[in-house]
């Protein structure tokens, strides 16, 4: 061997190190197909597995903090789509593919087409918030285009007719999946740009799969949103679920029921915004014929020596006409307020404790003149026993038997019982049914 070949001498870690550097710097990231078999998922959150095709395998890794993001739970047989670093574990000098994302292998497909396609309009500026247009602040009439037997068209409304009752709506049927979805879709935003009868789009649809949701991910919707005069709110799917059409509107909505809630004010809102104006149109009237007053009062006195008494008299006539297109325009702002408070006042009648508060007093009443009854006939009922007691009760008084020809003796303030209680010149006294005997007694009769 000799000398000037050993002066450079690899260890297994430094050359593992280096073939490591090697394979990153020139393979770095790449999408790879394959079916995963011997899964591993311990404890640690990583998954460890092998993808395989029919001739040959390779070991893959994907760490916690990627997988989380993963929508389907992968298992031994599965065809899946991984865009993954190639990459050498230097302890055993394993090489082996670390993934960053991974998805089945059709919406895996779709997937890469969908970033191409988000990468090339992107480019173009079509997705730009500088381009993005503001939503009008009270929209007299909104478009809907999405299918007319979808659940998304009747949230929509669900809240619009909550919301803003008023609000006037015109839909625009589409298909919302498949393929002839894309031409409605995009005839669907001629036809409302044509006629241009609504303030702004929404362009609704429920949730679904990358696959059912496909063609709002078409490059010719994208390019007809972008090319809309009107603005449109784009409510396609769920809050996770983002398409080109989202990102190239005007306004995304999370969902369906939002998009309602972001385009429409609550009627009660509105009221009191009108109750406002009506406060700033009045204050600016006044303000304003104030101001016009002053003015004429200025000219009226600097014209005074000139004596123009016609041209004062033109401009108070102008001021008169515009004072009445001021009170009649306050008139119609105030009927308009008056009809809508009373609609509100209807509603709160309906909703008045007023007729229960009639109805419980009659019950009150009722409940009255029944416990006056019971009282009455309690008391009757009453009196007649006592009559009957005072009959009873008179049967064996002293002074009825007193009336039937009997007498009481007392001697002393006693009643005398025996004959054998008195002595002959006691004096005594004698009741009657009707007054008092005093006698003296001469004499006695005892048996």
């Amino acid at each position: 061997m000799h000398q000037e070949k050993l002066t450079d001498i690899y260890t297994v870690t430094r050359l593992n190190r280096h073939a490591r550097l090697l394979l990153e710097g020139e393979m770095g990231a790449v999408w790879l197909t394959g079916e995963i078999s011997n899964l591993a998922m311990p404890g640690s959150g990583h998954w460890y597995f092998t993808l395989k095709d029919s001739q040959s395998q390779v070991r893959c890794a994907m760490f916690r903090g990627n997988n989380r993001s993963v929508k389907i739970r992968p298992k031994n047989g599965d065809q899946v789509l991984i865009f993954a670093k190639v990459t050498l574990y230097e302890p055993r000098g394993d090489y082996q593919l670390v993934a960053e994302t991974m998805a089945s292998a059709g919406e895996g497909l779709l997937r890469q087409e969908f970033e191409a396609l988000k990468a090339r309009l992107g480019a173009e500026g079509l997705f730009d918030s500088e381009r993005k247009r503001p939503l009008p602040t009270h929209p007299r009439r909104i478009g809907i285009i999405s299918s007319p037997t979808g659940a998304a068209l009747r949230d929509i409304i669900s809240v619009l007719a909550r919301r803003a009752p008023g609000l006037e709506v015109i839909i625009y049927p589409s298909q919302v999946q498949g393929d002839a979805a894309v031409p409605q879709l995009v005839q669907a935003l001629a036809t409302a740009n044509r006629r241009h009868e609504c303030s702004l789009l929404i362009l609704a649809r429920g949730g679904g799969s990358l696959e059912d949701l496909w063609c709002f991910n078409d490059e010719r919707l994208v390019r007809a949103i972008a090319d809309s005069g009107l603005p449109v709110v784009s409510a396609v799917g769920h809050e996770t679920d983002i398409s080109l059409a989202d990102l190239v509107a005007d306004l995304r909505a999370p969902t369906p029921s939002a998009a309602a809630e972001l385009v429409s004010r609550d009627s009660s809102e509105q009221a009191q915004q009108w109750r406002q104006w009506q406060q700033r149109l009045t204050h600016a009237g006044r303000r304003y014929l104030a101001g016009r007053q002053l003015r004429l009062d200025q000219l009226s006195a600097r014209l005074q020596r000139l004596d123009p008494q016609q041209r004062l008299q033109q401009q108070a006539q102008r001021l008169d006409l515009l004072a009445q297109r001021l009170n009649r325009a306050m008139a119609l702002r105030l009927l308009q307020a008056r009809q809508h408070l009373g609609q509100l006042t209807l509603r709160l009648q309906h909703q008045s404790p007023v007729r229960r508060l009639t109805e419980e007093q009659a019950r009150l009443g009722q409940l009255q003149r029944r416990l006056a009854t019971a009282m009455a006939g309690r008391l009757g009922e009453a009196g007649h026993r006592l009559s009957l007691a005072g009959v009873r009760l008179n049967g064996v008084s002293p002074l009825a038997t007193l009336s039937r020809g009997y007498s009481i003796t007392s001697h002393q303030g006693r009643v005398v019982m025996d004959a054998q209680a008195l002595t002959v010149g006691n004096e005594i006294e004698t009741r009657l049914a009707r007054g008092v005997v005093t006698s003296r007694v001469i004499g006695l009769t005892t048996e």
